[in-house]
């Protein structure tokens, strides 16, 4: 009888990892990346450019996000300027993170690629809650390429600088979660989930979910809401990208580093010349508030604005007012 039950594990588990190889090698055909695969620092990066002229913008995606979160706001920034987005390692389309990171090497990865790539100096960098942590200190490095920050519901450098016990523990839990989520995305758990999300029967999908993720059910379903915002015909290529395992494992690895992310920003401050707007959720805190205003008195160009109905994702729930925002710091420095 344990032979029998054995038998039956191992041919489930061998026609789930079938399921998973077919379907990768079958993604590679259907969702080729549309942008460039740019090598820089030992690795391919994927960027996507849209339209043209001077300064470029660059967006800078949240913790786990990739260039697929712009596809709102992109094409509309792409009227009046270039325009690019990018997949950080192990993200999106870009190759698999090696090793722990940290902000110093993720804005030097970031300014290798723009440099490969062919994007010249001045950049506007957005950046999008993580992303905002990092386009911050990519202004601190590189000061001279830098004409303007627009920061969309930033992290708070404060608050995760000198986090609980209690934060600490749910970061764990988080990386427990997205390494849960990598074992399964090998064995084509998460890829049956997907599927069936996208085929719009929700059963299997919370069937999957109550019985793997535990308490990361809640995520899980608050992130499948977001994706939702996102026009539809990119669905199918997320739900690509969150069936391959080393889009779980670098979000780990993210998560992780946020603690000690933050402690790195908060010694590396944009300098005062360079114009900073900030886009605040309306949810945000009292102290993430009186946080952004002091980075907004610290520029001598600075604009905090609260906004009254959009949430964490400005990007996808105020497209408009980004691109608006976006367009008055281009505007500033051609004018410069």
């Amino acid at each position: 009888m344990l032979l029998l039950v054995f038998g039956l594990l191992a041919a489930v588990f061998a026609a789930g990892f079938a399921y998973q190889s077919f379907g990768i090698h079958r993604d590679r055909r259907r969702f080729p990346p549309p942008g460039r695969m740019v090598p820089a620092e030992g690795r391919r990066f994927h960027l996507h450019e849209q339209g043209s002229g001077s300064p470029a913008v660059i967006l800078e995606a949240g913790i786990a996000g990739s260039s697929l979160g712009w596809a709102l706001v992109e094409p509309k920034i792409a009227e009046f300027t270039r325009v690019c987005s990018y997949d950080r390692s192990g993200l999106g389309w870009s190759d698999a993170a090696n090793g722990p990171v940290s902000v110093p090497q993720m804005t030097a990865q970031l300014d290798a690629l723009l440099s490969h790539a062919g994007v010249p100096p001045p950049y506007i960098l957005v950046g999008h809650s993580f992303g905002g942590l990092l386009v911050r200190a990519y202004a601190h490095y590189r000061p001279d390429a830098v004409a303007g920050l627009l920061l969309l519901d930033p992290v708070s450098l404060a608050y995760w600088s000198a986090c609980s016990d209690r934060e600490k523990m749910r970061i764990r839990l988080g990386a427990k979660f997205s390494r849960r989520g990598a074992m399964l995305a090998r064995f084509g758990v998460v890829r049956l989930a997907l599927t069936a999300l996208l085929g719009g029967r929700r059963i299997v999908p919370k069937i999957i979910s109550r019985a793997s993720a535990g308490k990361g059910r809640g995520t899980v379903e608050r992130l499948v809401g977001e994706v939702q915002k996102l026009p539809r015909e990119v669905w199918p290529a997320i739900a690509s990208h969150w069936s391959d395992p080393k889009c779980f494992r670098a979000m780990a690895g993210y998560l992780e580093c946020l603690p000690t992310s933050a402690v790195e920003a908060l010694r590396m401050p944009a300098p005062s010349r360079i114009p900073v707007t900030i886009l605040s959720a309306a949810n945000a805190t009292r102290a993430e508030l009186d946080e952004r205003d002091r980075w907004a008195r610290e520029s001598r160009d600075g604009r905090h604005i609260r906004l009254k109905h959009s949430g964490h994702w400005v990007q996808l729930e105020e497209p408009d007012m980004v691109v608006e925002a976006v367009r008055q710091l281009v505007n500033s420095a051609r004018l410069e």
